[in-house]
C-alpha cells in the first residue's frame, strides 16, 4: 500500500481524506512525530497548500499531500477565500465564522457560493503535482442541519439538493470539493505511469 503524510492538523479533513483516498495510507503529522503549525502566507488555496507540503516533506522526505480549501462567496467578491477558518478573527470559530457570513448575506437575493479545494501533492521523488476541485451551491438564510464541519450547515448543495450540514459523510465525500480534487489528482498519478 502506497503511504502519503497528510500535511494537516485538522480532524475533519483529515477524516475526509482518509476516507476518500482509502487505497492509501495516510498518516498524520502525529503518525511521524511531527508537532508543527505551516504559516499560510499565501494569497491563494494553491499557494498554501505548496507551502503547507514543501515544509512538511522538506522535512521528512517522503509522499506529503497538502490541502488548502474554503468557501468562496460570489457576492462578497469571493471571500472569506483563504481566510475561511478565520474569517470572524479567530481561527476555527465555525459559529462565529457561519454568522458572519450570513449577516454579510442579510437582504442579499444572489447568493451562490462554491467550496474550493487545493491539493498538492509531493511525490517521494520530489515530483509536485497539483489541483483544484469545486462544488457550487449556495448559502441559505439559517443553520441547516448539524452534520459537517465549518460552513456545512448553511452550504446548499446543487448536486445533493440539501444542505452539507444535512449530508451523511458519505454523500458529502461523494461531491465534495476535495474529493473532486482528489479525483483530479489521480487522473494526474495514473497519466503519471
Amino acid at each position: 500500500m502506497k503511504r502519503l503524510v497528510l500535511a494537516s492538523n485538522n480532524k475533519h479533513k483529515v477524516a475526509e481524506i482518509k476516507a476518500i483516498l482509502s487505497d492509501y495510507e495516510v498518516l498524520t503529522l502525529n503518525d511521524v512525530g511531527i508537532d508543527v503549525d505551516v504559516e499560510e502566507t499565501g494569497t491563494t488555496f494553491s499557494e498554501n497548500a505548496y507551502i503547507k507540503a514543501k515544509t512538511i516533506y522538506d522535512m521528512i522526505g517522503m509522499a506529503t499531500i497538502a490541502d488548502d480549501s474554503g468557501l468562496m462567496v460570489e457576492a462578497l467578491g469571493g471571500a472569506p477565500g483563504v481566510y475561511s477558518a478565520r474569517y470572524a478573527g479567530e481561527h476555527g470559530n465555525d459559529h462565529a465564522n457561519n454568522l458572519k457570513v450570513l449577516r454579510e448575506l442579510d437582504g442579499v437575493e444572489m447568493r451562490d457560493a462554491k467550496f474550493v479545494s487545493a491539493i498538492v501533492m509531493i511525490d517521494s521523488d520530489g515530483a509536485v503535482y497539483s489541483v483544484i476541485g469545486e462544488t457550487k451551491g449556495k448559502i441559505l438564510l439559517d443553520y441547516d442541519g448539524e452534520g459537517g464541519f465549518g460552513y456545512d450547515p448553511i452550504f446548499y448543495s446543487y448536486e445533493l439538493n440539501k444542505s452539507f450540514g444535512r449530508a451523511t459523510p458519505e454523500e458529502k465525500n461523494s461531491v465534495s470539493h476535495r474529493r473532486k480534487a482528489l479525483d483530479n489528482l489521480a487522473i494526474l498519478l495514473i497519466k503519471k505511469n
